[in-house]
């Protein structure tokens, strides 16, 4: 029996999925989909899915790998995503198709606690505080126990908690083999079980880091795996031209210093000024940033040509190149002592690569690429790649190299279909070629389908647009929005999700909607950045339950996807304005003038989708089960009077249209204020 006959009497009525779990129901989207994850293992090649909310793409791409009995590497937008697969989908559905998996799960190094800088933590000055204090007694005691050293195990640890810069690696500070804890590290026995598993879950952060610098154990990994599977995929462009690229920032080079001096005093007192040394690259760093002045964090810089926009050029060179006197003057005493110890032979590569990123910004930038100054308490020196098209056709996607034999002679080339790669999201572009997600990522050759979200959206959600609000570049736009929000709100309970395009908008309708409630407390404003995400999305799901307030969640970047909220604790998701690319950001003003040099119109071939596919993810957040009832309120009148809006309507789910206020308050008094029943899932 063929792999896709085989899947195909899984997903059928009465097949393996429907016998284990009683609530399973066949959906055609779903079948589809596995049987062309099925065709294009057996067959090699690429193979792009755009699977609608409610399709069931976990399960549709899980069975048939696990059924091909082929080595398989899963990659994830977020590290949740990886631990979801780890260690609930992919168990799961082992057990119910009866095979023995070896299973593997692998994070980057910062993920893993560090037992040589767990040791050392305790004689870093913050250490001293009471809270740092307690939360470093509270890894200490975690590491007696633990087997893996996932700080995801760590439940209440705050992802911005400032131990876990002093318990964790990174590939700048980790010592490798020469670490005394070398053969207990928990990264290092991550990298041994994923090369010896037959599944390997990973995250695209650490597949495109690996890409780039051949350091968190996928080199190895990669040349054994045929099956290659990207979910949420539309993720991979971002994230792969973050890693592709070069960067340098201020507080790399400060923590060059401040190691440089804690290792050179404990390993090497006496033998050079370290006090000193450390001190001329921290002020030398701290003077860069002051070239740049006050400017508002979040700010990027264009830089086309010697220096950043708006700095001197002459004082920008200058204080680069005393930057890189205190790195050299620093390298040239760890240089006399690096025999010594395993740490300062770490320093002095680690002064060698910083070197060479500040000679390479000291000089002109790539044509092909991309350059920019991020500001904020630091700088990030930035040089990327516009798109990673060019890295996945020469890098990833190309023939695996030949191997060779014992003889030193080439091997003839394996029997078979070559390598599998299957690419799925629920949002990859609003036409017919997925050319939002295929073009960036060198993909116009895949096999392309678009499987539709079962839900019945019609029924079950409405789009409203208020007509009396100012245009988006008034303003006033924020302040109309947020008491217009504060009154559907009340009515409502809670329950709504604001979703804002930029920071400036985020602050402005939080803080306006604080203003309106704090003297009630008739609802509780949770805004973004106030509270950690997983604390934020903990309390929103709880809405009104155990007497609590109803929540409204101000929010933006990470929120517009990846939350999920099914029930009826979101019931109102409201987006502030169109989902444009920011004109002034050096990555998309690049875009636009390679489109517009080549004889295109940026706008239609660049912005539109760009803000279609935006405005798609926004609005998923609001059906997720097909119980789920809500509406959808986009705060931009420019949606429904522009000519351009039709485009992106129709990258909207299809739901029915509210035209006027009245209709809108029906609506929002139609909606359930009771519990909805779960329904059978996909």
């Amino acid at each position: 029996m063929s792999l896709v006959e085989s899947v195909q009497e899984v997903f059928a009525p009465g097949g393996m999925l429907a016998r284990a779990d009683a609530r399973f129901v066949p959906r055609e989207g779903q079948t589809q989909m596995a049987m062309a994850v099925a065709q294009t293992i057996e067959a090699g090649g690429a193979l792009v899915v755009e699977a609608g909310t409610g399709v069931g793409k976990t399960f549709a791409y899980l069975v048939p790998a696990l059924l091909s009995g082929e080595r398989v590497l899963l990659s994830t937008a977020t590290k949740a995503l990886q631990d979801q697969l780890f260690s609930r989908d992919l168990p799961l559905l082992a057990e119910v198709l009866g095979l023995p998996v070896r299973m593997a799960l692998l994070k980057g190094r910062a993920s893993y606690l560090c037992l040589h800088r767990m040791e050392l933590a305790r004689q870093d000055i913050s250490a001293r505080e009471p809270g740092v204090a307690r939360v470093l007694s509270k890894v200490e005691e975690w590491s007696r126990r633990t087997q893996a050293g996932d700080l995801a195990e760590l439940t209440g640890l705050d992802e911005r908690s400032p131990v876990l810069p002093l318990v964790t690696s990174t590939r700048e500070n980790c010592l490798g083999s020469a670490c005394p804890k070398f053969r207990e590290c928990h990264v290092h026995q991550a990298r041994r079980e994923a090369l010896a598993a037959d599944i390997v879950v990973i995250n695209h952060h650490l597949f495109f880091a690996d890409v780039a610098v051949r350091e968190s154990g996928m080199a190895e990994l990669l040349p054994t795996v045929r099956v290659v599977v990207f979910d949420e995929a539309h993720q991979i462009s971002e994230t792969g031209v973050q890693f592709l690229g070069l960067s340098l920032s201020t507080g790399q080079l400060m923590d060059f210093g401040k190691d440089m001096l804690a290792a050179g005093l404990q390993r090497a007192r006496g033998m050079a000024d370290w006090v000193g040394l450390a001190n001329n690259v921290d002020l030398a760093a701290r003077d860069l940033r002051l070239v740049v002045g006050e400017l508002r964090a979040g700010t990027k810089l264009r830089w086309t040509d010697e220096a950043p926009e708006g700095t001197q050029p002459e004082a920008w060179r200058a204080a680069i190149r005393r930057l890189a006197l205190a790195c050299a003057q620093g390298q040239a005493a760890l240089d006399a002592v690096s025999e010594t110890a395993p740490e300062l032979e770490r320093l002095y590569e680690r002064g060698s690569e910083l070197l060479a990123r500040l000679a390479h910004f000291d000089g002109a930038g790539s044509p092909d690429a991309v350059r920019w100054l991020d500001v904020g308490s630091q700088l990030r020196l930035v040089e990327s790649p516009l798109d990673i098209a060019e890295a996945m056709r020469t890098r990833l996607m190309a023939a695996p190299p030949q191997a060779v034999g014992e003889d030193g002679w080439p091997q003839a080339p394996a029997a078979g279909p070559g390598r599998s790669w299957i690419f799925t999201s629920a949002t990859l572009g609003d036409d017919e070629k997925l050319s939002w997600f295929t073009e960036r990522a060198g993909l116009q050759d895949a096999k392309i389908l678009r499987v539709a979200s079962p839900f019945d959206y019609a029924s079950q959600a409405a789009l409203y647009v208020p007509r009396h609000l100012p245009p988006p570049v008034d303003p006033s736009h924020s302040g109309a929005l947020a008491q217009w929000i504060s009154q559907a709100a009340a009515q409502l309970g809670g329950r709504t999700l604001v979703l804002t395009t930029t920071l400036k908008a985020l602050r402005g309708i939080g803080d306006a909607l604080h203003a309106q409630f704090a003297a009630s407390g008739e609802l509780e404003v949770l805004v973004q950045g106030e509270w950690p995400k997983r604390r934020l999305m903990q309390r929103f799901r709880e809405g009104s339950a155990h007497g609590q307030p109803g929540c409204i969640l101000v929010a933006s970047a990470t929120f517009w996807e990846g939350f999920d909220v099914p029930g009826d604790a979101l019931q109102l998701v409201i987006i502030d304005k169109l989902p444009f690319p920011p004109p002034g950001d050096p990555l998309v003003e690049a875009y636009t003038q390679r489109i517009e040099k080549s004889g295109g119109k940026a706008f239609t071939s660049y912005a539109l989708p760009e803000a279609a596919v935006a405005l798609k993810q926004g609005a998923g957040r609001l059906i997720r089960r097909e119980s789920d009832q809500g509406i959808l309120v986009v705060g931009d009148t420019r949606l429904v009077t522009m000519g351009y809006g039709k485009r992106l309507l129709a990258a909207l789910p299809p739901m029915r249209r509210l035209e006027s206020p009245q209709e809108f308050d029906r609506a929002l008094q139609a909606l359930t204020r009771t519990s909805t029943t779960d329904l059978p899932c996909p």
